[in-house]
Formats: C-alpha cells, sequence, structure tokens
C-alpha cells in the first residue's frame, strides 16, 4: 500500500553524502554511490542494498561493492542497465574493470593506456585512445568478454579540436571543431556527412535504442534524428528549463514515444519579467506535439485534500513548479514526480 511515509534514511553515517542512486531491476536492489567527509569526499564507495530491506528499515542488510578497486577521483563507476554491466576506473591503478551486474562478480579488466574514453552501447564498448594530429584510434570490444571485434583509425582534420565521437550500434558519430558531422558505418565503412550549417554540436545527446534514433540538446531545444542525418522532429512546445541540459529534468517512457520535461513556462510575472516557475511538459518524440502540459496558470489543477500523517510542509501548485531540479515518471501509476532546490518531492497525478 502507498502511504507516502518515509520508510528510512540511506545514509549510514553523518559523514555520508550520497552522490547517486541506482536502481538493480536484476536483483530487486538499490545501489548507492557516496562519498565521505573523512576522506574529503574524493573516494566514491558503493552499496548495495535490497529493497526489501529497505522497506523494514534494515539499511545494515546491504553490503559494501568494489572494495578492492580504488575509485578515488578521477576514478569512476558507470552502471550499464541495457548490457547487465558495471564498468569501474581506478586511476590509481589505471585499469577499467567491468564487472556483471546480476552477482557483481568480476569479468575482465583493460589497461587504460591512452584510453582517452570509454563509450558503452548495446553489446559492443568503444574506446577511443589518445588522437595523432592526423587521426584517432579506436577499437571495438565485446561487451561480454572484451575481445576486440575491431580496431581502425578515423581520420580527422588537422588542428582541429574533437567536439564529441559517440557510438550508437554500429554507428560512429564524429565531430570537429567548424567541420561537419560525420556519420560512419563501422561495419560496411560507408560514410554520411551532415553539413555544419544543418547539424551544430550538441551539449548532450540520447540514444533512442528502440527507434534507431537520437535525441540532441542545444539552447535548451531537442530535437530527433535518424542515422541517415536527417531531421525526424522539432518540437513545437519544449523549451527546456536549464540552459545545459540537465538529464535529471527529462524522462523518456520505455516505448520511446513520449518526452517529458520541465520547461520554461509561457507565464510572465506579475513586474513582466520572466516567471521563475516552470512548466511539466509531455511531447510526442516522433511529431514534436505538446500533448500534455502541467503550468500553474491551468485552473484544472488542484491540490488534494489532506489525509491524516500528510507531512507537514504543504506546496501551493505555483510553489512546486519553481527551481525543479528532478524529475520521474511512473508509467505504472501514471504519475509524475518532481523534487525541487527546496528539498521537496511532489506527485503529479490524474
Amino acid at each position: 500500500a502507498v502511504t507516502n511515509k518515509r520508510l528510512s534514511f540511506l545514509n549510514l553515517s553523518p559523514d555520508e553524502v550520497i552522490r547517486s542512486l541506482f536502481y538493480n531491476k536484476n536483483n530487486d536492489s538499490l545501489i548507492t554511490v557516496s562519498v565521505y567527509a573523512s576522506d574529503h569526499f574524493s573516494t566514491l564507495k558503493c552499496r548495495t542494498t535490497p529493497i526489501e530491506y529497505i522497506r523494514r528499515d534494515q539499511l545494515d542488510a546491504g553490503f559494501p561493492l568494489f572494495e578492492s578497486e580504488s575509485l578515488k577521483w578521477p576514478g569512476f563507476v558507470e552502471f550499464d542497465d541495457v548490457n547487465g554491466k558495471v564498468l569501474t576506473y581506478s586511476a590509481q591503478d589505471g585499469i577499467y574493470k567491468v564487472f556483471d551486474l546480476k552477482n557483481y562478480s568480476f569479468l575482465y579488466s583493460i589497461p587504460d593506456t591512452n584510453v582517452q574514453e570509454i563509450k558503452i552501447s548495446p553489446g559492443i564498448m568503444l574506446l577511443i585512445y589518445d588522437r595523432t594530429p592526423s587521426y584517432v584510434p579506436l577499437k571495438i570490444l565485446s561487451i561480454e568478454d572484451g575481445k576486440p571485434l575491431k580496431l581502425f583509425k578515423h581520420l580527422l582534420h588537422r588542428g582541429k579540436k574533437i567536439d564529441f565521437i559517440e557510438q550508437f550500434n554500429e554507428k560512429l558519430l564524429v565531430k570537429q571543431e567548424d567541420e561537419n558531422l560525420q556519420i560512419l558505418d563501422v561495419r560496411s565503412s560507408e560514410l554520411i556527412e551532415i553539413s555544419i550549417e544543418k547539424f551544430m554540436t550538441p551539449s548532450a545527446f540520447i540514444f533512442l535504442y528502440e527507434n534507431n534514433l537520437f535525441l540532441t540538446f542545444r539552447n535548451r531545444t531537442v530535437a530527433v534524428w535518424n542515422f541517415r542525418g536527417e531531421l525526424v522532429t522539432s518540437f513545437e512546445d519544449h523549451l527546456l528549463w536549464h540552459q545545459d541540459c540537465s538529464t535529471n529534468n527529462i524522462y523518456i517512457t520505455t516505448d520511446q514515444d513520449l518526452i517529458i520535461s520541465y520547461c520554461k513556462s509561457d507565464a510572465a510575472a506579475d513586474d513582466g519579467t520572466a516567471s521563475s516557475i516552470g512548466s511539466i511538459n509531455m511531447s510526442d518524440i516522433m511529431t514534436g506535439k505538446c500533448i500534455a502540459k502541467i503550468a500553474a496558470n491551468d485552473p484544472a489543477l488542484s491540490i488534494a485534500p489532506r489525509k491524516n500523517g500528510s507531512p507537514s510542509i504543504w506546496s501551493s501548485i505555483p510553489e512546486a513548479l519553481e527551481d525543479v531540479t528532478a524529475l520521474f515518471y511512473d508509467e505504472d501509476r501514471n504519475e509524475i514526480y518532481t523534487g525541487n532546490s527546496q528539498g521537496l518531492v511532489h506527485v503529479w497525478s490524474s
């Protein structure tokens, strides 16, 4: 039953700061990634706790993960839900390691010699090495066992910095400063170029694996592209609130047909200045149409009556739509959850 009552505090000690949470659907557990004041918040520590024990407020039933790894900055841990893998990087040892997300067993390691970055997509892992003046060395590994599938060099324009290299299945996207976007099929070696006038460097990508498309975010706007370099969708009413495209404020449904975001509101403040209150916009990814919106000036919105045991802090609708920092959509319950800079969580239900 849903009670809206707090189950437990996940922090096990007063000096623990939880940096991120990951729900592991493989074993119905919650992984916390934390730093601690005792080492100046410089080392990541991971811990997993089964959901059933969180419900009982028995957090000591959890256990630490990857204790053998030194995850001191710039080390990291990355959870790959698509392939069921965990990637860690120990800067101290100079080694990347891959673990199984089902049981956290170690699978294989990758020495970091000259590795600039690692990109993960379904079934494969792309290793991007330090560039030379005229090319960047690339290697594709099987995500399951780390065995090399392909090693190749991608030619570059000399003296131009690399804006990004992204991998999506067999497609490689490469963009250099003031140059066209290149889409390379690494299996067939077919190369497509999209002019810089048509495709400008975005601040972030989201790949839509179900639809074989990708989203780009630039200057608060969202666009959908295919891998022939064609613009599929631009959105009619989906101007993002955050300039830097915080994906904490964006949710894409499991079927990848809807995008829900915290957006700039049309409404102006009473003094005519831009409003500090945003709206939650739901748009169709294939058509770009806004199909639903939660806005402060919507007369149809109302606040549910308080029940026994309701929280003592209560927000008005405009207050709940101010400075939203996180957004999630529960597809089973058809409810949107938002969190704000005040540390409050609000539930929006039809």
